[in-house]
């Protein structure tokens, strides 16, 4: 095995494209209360920092935090009724994944998705590979602070020096950073590349098997 022996991975935009059932549940919570629906694609550029600032980004600026709450509320209850009708593996996802439990590897998830909507897709489409999955409680403070990476870490019996991150965003970056721990950008999920190089990444892959040769061929500095 490489130096490298706990992988922590996002959830959406890494591992799932979830975007088109995210979009759904903002714009039914949107139009229950009034507000105008947004794009695909303003929706991407609002995902990352979890379920409240995704809803108070599709809102705008200027609204009561009552309203925001109310919208929230809509919105949790219709997602995690509906987070898997359009929700898939990206490409090479799961032969990914075999690879690496097949190499012994530690494998956890972290997200800012609410922990409710995390579990019916970590058992949908995770529970036989990845160890554990985490998502955002109030127990704890959401990406990027590094507390749930942390949380994951212990909860693997695992050594933070041999573990690294990988994410899609720069939320993830900073993350990664927080937790002094290397992570590689995939250029699939919600951000391109040219985003992701303006954050200060510096290791990144455009496909899964390019996570398996960074693996292979990372020793720490």
């Amino acid at each position: 095995m490489s130096w490298i022996n706990t992988v922590i991975f996002d959830l959406d935009g890494t591992l799932l494209d979830t975007l088109e059932d995210l979009a759904d549940s903002v714009n039914a919570a949107l139009s229950a209360e009034g507000f105008p629906v947004r794009t695909l694609e303003e929706i991407r550029t609002f995902v990352g920092n979890g379920a409240e600032q995704l809803i108070r980004r599709s809102i705008g600026n200027g609204v009561d935090d009552a309203v925001v709450q109310k919208v929230l509320s809509v919105y949790k209850a219709h997602y995690d009724h509906n987070c898997q009708n359009k929700t898939v593996l990206y490409p090479g996802i799961a032969e990914l994944l075999e690879k690496l439990k097949a190499d012994g590897y530690k494998m956890a998830i972290v997200s800012n998705k609410h922990q409710e909507a995390v579990k019916p897709l970590y058992e949908a489409y995770f529970e036989t590979m990845i160890d554990v999955a985490i998502g955002q409680q109030a127990a704890y403070r959401k990406k990027p602070d590094p507390d749930s990476v942390f949380l994951a870490i212990q909860a693997l019996d695992a050594d933070r020096e041999r573990a690294v991150y990988i994410g899609d965003s720069e939320v993830d970056l900073e993350t990664a950073k927080r937790a002094n721990l290397p992570c590689v950008l995939v250029t699939w999920g919600f951000r391109d590349r040219k985003q992701l190089e303006d954050a200060g990444g510096v290791y990144f892959a455009d496909t899964p098997a390019e996570i398996l040769s960074f693996l292979n061929q990372y020793q720490p500095e």
